[in-house]
């Protein structure tokens, strides 16, 4: 078996290769939809099949892996993701289409609830922000190289469906020579949270303020990705332009995603995100003041990458700094959760705000949901436990 740093490096590449085949299937899909003349608002609610997934599975994953461990969760999440991206080719169905993202939607959960709960209970303090600074860089290496798979399809419609089944298959059969860990004993017997509902509900009351980076992270990277390009066309810039805009964001995240990691290992994450969510809300408000400019767009959205791009790995950290050890897989399991319900509440509210409202900037309705949450991470302070 592995040792215990080649393990880190296993999981973390099982998060890349997540985020590479959901950076693939969102544009891929879209545009192959798109071709087929499905009309937008369908092709959108399409794309929520992944979200739903993640948030069908959240319930009933903690338990499992309490009972059999990290690595069996990771297999068959892993396993799921790798046969649907398989099938995809073989009937091209709306519904079996769909059906297939919901899927993909569960393993991923699996996926990313094991290696996020594996990598946080087993990171000591010290360098718990920089391991998953490292987490959430890879999975967005993965979500930005994603979308040039969508060049395959002028080759083969099935190339890039079967190629990134392949790739995740590689990586995936890496687990096998992992040995399997499992959770921290359940103190809940002793807590009266013996249920998955009562670890919830504590997870809830202690560390609300925790989870909203992730609701945050979900809303800019579904909104941006989503809307933006709407919104773009209608205030005069064109489809190759936009396409160039949008990943500065993601491309800005991966510069500061590692620097903010070991910043927030040494001055604390509550001080590092209320100076980052900041700093984001400057940056959005700047975009609204340059949305006519290009260039004024791509300076801002590459600050608002840079400085709001980690929101999520950095949710993850203080939320395993203020939970007791026994609540992190529930605490990872609602992490996922608010970032699904901020990916679709962001392009809903968003393509709402630009209908109805379409004289006030776009940027400005972003920048107002991150005040919102730095308002109540200001006021709200948790101490942090001393975890090993």
């Amino acid at each position: 078996m592995v040792s215990v740093k080649t393990r880190f490096w296993i999981l973390i590449s099982l998060v890349s290769i997540s985020g590479f085949s959901q950076g693939m299937l969102l544009p891929l899909l879209a545009i192959i939809l798109e071709q087929s003349g499905v009309s937008s608002s369908v092709n959108g609610l399409h794309a929520t099949g992944l979200y739903i997934g993640v948030l069908l599975a959240s319930p009933f994953i903690e338990k499992p892996m309490r009972k059999y461990g990290f690595k069996p969760v990771i297999l068959v999440g892993g396993a799921l993701v790798i046969i649907s991206l398989t099938l995809f080719p073989f009937w091209q169905s709306l519904w079996f289409w769909f059906v297939l993202r919901v899927t993909i939607g569960i393993g991923d959960n699996m996926l990313h609830l094991g290696t996020q709960t594996w990598i946080t209970t087993t990171s000591p303090k010290n360098i718990r922000g920089r391991n998953i600074a490292f987490y959430g860089l890879f999975f967005g290496l993965g979500f930005t190289v994603g979308p040039l798979m969508t060049k395959l399809l002028s080759i083969n419609e099935a190339l890039p469906f079967l190629l990134s089944a392949l790739l995740s298959l590689i990586v995936w059969s890496t687990m096998f020579f992992v040995r399997n860990t499992w959770p921290e004993a359940d103190e809940s017997i002793n807590t009266g949270t013996s249920t998955s509902m009562g670890r919830f509900i504590q997870t809830g009351k202690i560390a609300w303020v925790a989870l909203l980076p992730a609701f945050g992270y979900g809303f800019l990277e579904a909104t941006l990705h989503g809307i933006f390009p709407i919104y773009g066309l209608r205030i005069g810039h064109n489809v190759d332009i936009l396409a160039l805009i949008i990943p500065c964001f993601a491309g800005g995240s991966l510069i500061t995603q590692i620097p903010l990691g070991v910043l927030s290992d040494r001055y604390g994450r509550r001080t590092i995100l209320i100076g980052v969510l900041t700093l984001g809300i400057g940056s959005f408000l700047l975009a609204a003041f340059m949305e006519t400019s290009v260039i004024g767009l791509f300076v801002s959205f590459a600050l608002a990458g840079m400085f709001v791009g980690s929101l999520y790995s950095l949710s993850i950290t203080y939320l395993s700094d203020i939970l007791p050890s026994y609540l992190l897989p529930a605490g990872n399991l609602m992490t996922g959760i608010s970032f699904s319900l901020g990916s679709i509440t962001g392009p809903y509210l968003g393509g709402l705000f630009i209908e109805f409202v379409p004289e006030v900037s776009f940027f400005y309705m972003i920048a107002g949901v991150l005040v919102l949450i730095l308002i109540a991470t200001y006021f709200k302070k948790i101490p942090e436990l001393q975890h090993s």
